[in-house]
């Protein structure tokens, strides 16, 4: 069987080969007080039956909590048809399609994956996908720093998701780019200090978010036209779930458009694995990281897909290199691929509409209990603010008690809470009921 360890006689063909006699040998040059000189503290084998009770045990442990939790992770509904398909060997094994003629399946579903994303956000191209939302959002950073040339400088909006900035700010640091925040106006960008931080024409990218971290649905009209008067380019950073409804980053004028597709049905997971998506305008594709697959035709005239464009940084010199980013979350974004064939256009619709009246519905009953009251007034999409009348850590803890995770604090009399297609009525009138009785 090929994933069986060595055999004695390989080991042995193996020291051969190096003119070894021994695999004390293979390691002579380690000096004895770096070697370990004793027996490996394990327990002891299990059959399957006991490793299968024994973590059947340990899961018991985590708490099953219903989830209004949001910020960047949440939990979708998701076809039971995808988990055993990707679950085929021919998809966990899969690696860089280097063949294209022993790779179509593969090749095929990146160029399905890639025909999609382009679809929700409008752009002309997207890459094979990235590892994840947060490190598509830096990437887009290091793109606009690239195309831009002589320009160092990136502005960053304050209602971008905190995680997203630290990473994107991480970036930065080692690249000899300056991030300067955009300020937040009672939950939205601030338009009046971005034209400001333009006006010294030095920046090259403004980084926004739809909808932004407290689930507000920002008015972006005429940012893109602010942004390229200056030379700047406009980076979007969207949820690729609710533009099946909203306006997309191409309508609003973007460049390049950016986020986590973990929206589109991948299970939370404790954190992962969820995939990033990077697109952008075909004036910008030299500058995309990653690789981009195409369809053609082969010898005979039939349909076949291709690696038609890499940005593949081990290909080049490495002070030339725009990105580090050099393999793709391959087997997420055919996840999120089966998801947006299985669920089509209507039930992506469906999904979101679900969503918002879920939310708007969670929203107009925690304010009647006089308890809790929108923090901004402004249009929300599935997830929204809330400010508590107590401290917004009692609030979870009552929720927590009755096995609902209740939101995310972020501050001590602010809740940020989520609604998807997943919470029933019920569900969420026992929410409401929960507050009303602290």
């Amino acid at each position: 069987m090929k994933y069986f360890p060595h055999t004695q006689q390989d080991i042995e063909q193996m020291l051969s080969v190096a003119g070894l006699r021994s695999m004390d040998d293979l390691f002579a040059e380690i000096p004895q007080q770096l070697l370990f000189n004793r027996e490996f503290d394990l327990p002891e084998a299990m059959s399957e039956v006991e490793i299968r009770k024994f973590f059947d045990t340990l899961g018991k442990k985590n708490s099953q909590l219903v989830c209004f939790a949001g910020a960047g992770v949440e939990d979708h509904y998701a076809p039971s048809v995808i988990a055993p398909v990707i679950s085929r060997g021919e998809f966990l094994t899969a690696y860089t399609p280097y063949q294209p003629e022993i790779s179509q399946g593969t090749l095929q579903y990146i160029f399905e994956y890639q025909s999609m994303i382009c679809e929700l956000t409008g752009m002309d191209v997207t890459n094979a996908s990235m590892y994840d939302g947060t490190t598509a959002t830096a990437e887009a950073m290091m793109m606009c720093v690239s195309i831009a040339k002589k320009r160092r400088k990136v502005l960053l909006s304050e209602t971008v998701n905190p995680k997203v900035r630290r990473v994107v700010e991480t970036y930065a640091r080692y690249q000899g780019v300056t991030v300067e925040r955009i300020a937040e106006k009672e939950g939205v960008t601030d338009i009046a200090d971005l034209e400001a931080k333009l006006a010294g024409d030095d920046v090259a990218g403004v980084i926004l978010a739809q909808p932004n971290f407290y689930g507000i649905v920002e008015d972006y009209s005429g940012v893109a036209d602010m942004c390229h008067a200056r030379k700047a380019l406009m980076v979007m950073n969207a949820k690729p779930s609710a533009l099946a409804v909203l306006k997309s980053p191409a309508e609003w004028g973007a460049d390049i458009a950016c986020g986590d597709a973990q929206s589109l049905g991948i299970p939370m997971c404790y954190g992962g694995p969820y995939v990033g998506y990077l697109a952008c305008t075909n004036a910008n594709v030299r500058k995309l990281p990653g690789r981009i697959v195409g369809a053609t035709t082969d010898v005979d005239g039939k349909r076949a897909f291709v690696l038609t464009l890499q940005a593949r940084e081990q290909h080049i010199r490495r002070e030339k290199a725009n990105s580090n980013i050099c393999s793709n979350q391959s087997l997420m974004a055919l996840f999120v691929t089966m998801y947006m064939s299985v669920m089509g256009k209507k039930g992506l619709e469906e999904a979101c509409s679900l969503s918002y009246s879920g939310a708007h519905y969670l929203a107009e009953q925690l304010a009647a209990t006089g308890k809790c009251s929108l923090a901004f007034d402004k249009p929300f999409f599935n997830e929204f603010v809330v400010r508590t009348a107590v401290p917004a850590e009692k609030v979870l803890e009552a929720l927590r008690a009755d096995g609902i995770l209740g939101g995310v604090r972020i501050a001590d009399d602010m809740l940020l809470v989520c609604v998807t297609e997943q919470r029933t009525k019920a569900e969420i009138d026992r929410f409401v009921e929960i507050v009303r009785n602290i």
